[in-house]
């Protein structure tokens, strides 16, 4: 029966398998994209996947039932929370500047599985995520009509009672995203032109609802006679703040089209940069304006601007925040239709997807089958599928991606550069004949005792030392960690990191409700967790990192990734049990995919060398000395140069 247990080796070599990582090329600047995105370009695409009708909707319901005026706070917290997330995109589209985003990150620096997991959830989180906006539009119209569409479609087609499946089907929802997949299909640039368009309204219109909010404003609607302006006090404030913070999910948009950006080493950090910025003030300033213009108890949670306008006296005015929100929704739409087919190009053009949907159109220079397919399948999803149930399985997806691309920055920011070496010592002769070593490094001559003084003299005064080494200051005391590889006590310094992060986030979420566990052992256990935490978060800052990079860095590594790690585990804890069951469905049906076709197939698996015999050689040299080293044996075919065929034994005299 033991014959059939895998062996060490083989199971070895399978994990490695699963965590390799993908190999970039020299030139990543080239592409079969067309590189024709400006900053401004860029920035408009990432306002546009922000300021969707999150701005109309979420602050009023926000403002009346989580945290009343307090929302302001709530919205300066998350903004804050999602710039450590933007950042860590920021350095990877600059020194990554490649299609794919937070798939893409993971790639390059965790490994293969977790790099495909993490694409196959922001896949089915931008097809729910668009199908859900386009509902919204759907209703919004429809609205506006007195719900004159959904009348005459449950009238003339019927109305459903399925589990799952839509009270009736929206056909307007299915045609906009047919008409907007259309549009997608002509290039980037014609979906940029587009997405400025709406961008440009959507703006015109906050800005008349700010000075519009500010005349008719009244400070009184903050006082303690409309209930002050934290009614609900902290946990209000901290409730509002997990809301809010999915508000800001539409700026990795622009990591994904880095691939398409003429300058993206400077292009992307600067336009996720002025996108949030943008989007934050906004986001802050509407609920600054809402909150005075109409006590925030009698907010209309469903449309809340255009209610308070009409409350004031400006009726009118509702027709033009109505403008703005079909607006700021079709920018919504484009991007994610924009980035949706990019990231399935990545996976397919790395192997780990359907190699279909790898191929560029020649002319418009867009992944036009992509494009169709997922454009078919959102319009799908948004004509006879309840959507309601799913909203927050984006969430999920969303916060997983933000939290392995914050990994990804510690790990890569701790590992060798490309074509970094060790520093080898320079030989002083005239013609140096190197020979090889034990440890496969070359063994060189010099010429007199004193030149070795000079070299050993020159290492010790060598003060730079290589990416994931230990840092000198800490050698004294953590000498035994100096035997492991570059990065390799960092990469499991994160994993540690980020399981006590998991342990310690269970435990502020559960400890009290589900758990019920007593005082003494809820505070032993947070301690524990935090220690575990901290311990890590110092172990990896006792490593060199890299330095000497001309692209953009995220200041304050480890702190400010390890602050976003915990901060995306803590919410995504918070979310109900039903969407963690519906996300480990969608993860076993992608294991499936992967296994059964992404690890067959994929580009790094073949790159990878094929096994071959060694055989052993010897080396006696002059003192006598013998060294055993390992050389592979050719085919006969290509018989090793230099070397006769039949000889096993060299002796050297």
């Amino acid at each position: 029966m033991a014959r059939w247990l895998p062996r060490s080796t083989d199971l070895t070599r399978f994990c490695q398998k699963l965590n390799r990582v993908k190999t970039l090329e020299d030139d990543m600047m080239e592409t079969s994209f067309n590189r024709c995105l400006s900053t401004i370009d860029l920035t408009l695409l990432g306002i546009g996947g922000m300021v969707g009708s999150g701005l109309y909707v979420l602050t009023g319901t926000v403002a009346k039932e989580i945290a009343g005026p307090a929302v302001i706070v709530s919205f300066i917290i998350a903004g804050f929370a999602s710039l450590l997330a933007a950042l860590c995109y920021a350095e990877f589209g600059a020194r990554v500047p490649k299609t794919g985003s937070a798939y893409m990150f993971t790639y390059v620096s965790v490994g293969e599985i977790w790099a495909f997991l993490i694409g196959w959830n922001v896949l089915l989180e931008y097809m729910i995520g668009g199908a859900a906006v386009a509902r919204a539009w759907s209703g919004y119209l429809d609205s506006i009509f007195n719900h004159k569409i959904k009348n005459f479609t449950e009238t003339h087609v019927g109305a459903w009672q399925v589990p799952f499946l839509a009270h009736y089907p929206d056909f307007l929802a299915a045609a906009i995203l047919l008409v907007a997949t259309a549009f997608i299909s002509f290039g980037a640039k014609v979906s940029s032109w587009l997405n400025h368009v709406f961008s440009v309204i959507s703006m015109g219109v906050i800005i008349f609802i700010l000075i519009m909010g500010f005349v008719l404003a009244q400070p009184k609607n903050w006082s303690t006679q409309e209930g002050g302006f934290a009614p609900y006090g902290l946990s209000g404030i901290m409730a509002g703040t997990a809301t809010c913070f999915y508000a800001f999910v539409g700026f990795d948009v622009i990591a994904a089209s880095s691939e398409e950006a003429r300058n993206p080493q400077r292009a992307v950090p600067r336009a996720i940069a002025f996108s949030l910025g943008l989007a934050t003030g906004a986001y802050i300033l509407v609920s600054v304006v809402l909150t005075l213009m109409v006590p925030w108890h009698t907010l209309d949670p469903d449309s809340a601007l255009a209610d308070a306008f009409y409350r004031r006296g400006y009726a009118w005015a509702g027709f033009l925040v109505a403008a703005g929100s079909i607006c700021a929704m079709n920018t919504v739409l484009l991007s994610n239709l924009f980035s949706l087919p990019r990231i399935v190009y990545a996976m397919a053009e790395d192997g780990l997807f359907f190699q279909v949907f790898s191929k560029v159109h020649p002319r418009t220079q867009v992944p036009v089958i992509g494009i169709v397919v997922f454009g078919l399948l959102m319009a799908l999803l948004a004509l006879i599928f309840d959507l309601e149930a799913l909203v927050q399985f984006l969430s999920i997806g969303t916060l997983l991606a933000y939290t392995f691309v914050a990994a990804s920055i510690i790990v890569l920011r701790f590992q060798q550069q490309k074509g970094d070496v060790p520093a080898q010592a320079a030989s002083h002769g005239p013609n140096p004949e190197p020979h090889e070593g034990p440890s496969g490094s070359e063994l060189k001559e010099y010429e007199s005792f004193s030149d070795k003084l000079q070299l050993v003299d020159r290492d010790k005064s060598k003060e730079q030392r290589e990416p994931g080494q230990l840092k000198a200051a800490f050698e004294p005391y953590l000498e035994f960690l100096s035997d492991f590889y570059p990065g390799e006590v960092v990469t499991v310094a994160v994993v540690t990191l980020m399981v006590s992060a998991v342990c310690l986030c269970s435990i502020l979420v559960f400890g009290n409700t589900h758990l019920h566990l007593p005082t003494w052992s809820y505070s032993l256990l947070l301690v524990l967790f935090s220690l575990g935490f901290l311990l890590s978060l110092l172990l990896i800052w006792a490593h060199e990192q890299q330095h000497s990079t001309q692209t953009f860095q995220i200041p304050l590594v480890p702190l400010s990734p390890a602050l976003s790690i915990i901060l995306n585990i803590y919410l995504m804890l918070k979310l109900s049990y039903m969407t963690w069951l519906r996300f480990a469905v969608w993860l076993l049906l992608g294991l499936l995919v992967y296994f059964g076709y992404g690890i067959w197939h994929s580009k790094e698996n073949l790159r990878e060398p094929r096994p071959q015999r060694v055989s052993a050689r010897y080396v006696v040299f002059p003192g006598g000395s013998l060294e055993e080293r390992v050389q592979a044996v050719q085919p006969s075919s290509q018989p090793a140069t230099g070397l006769p065929d039949t000889d096993t034994n060299d002796c050297k005299r």
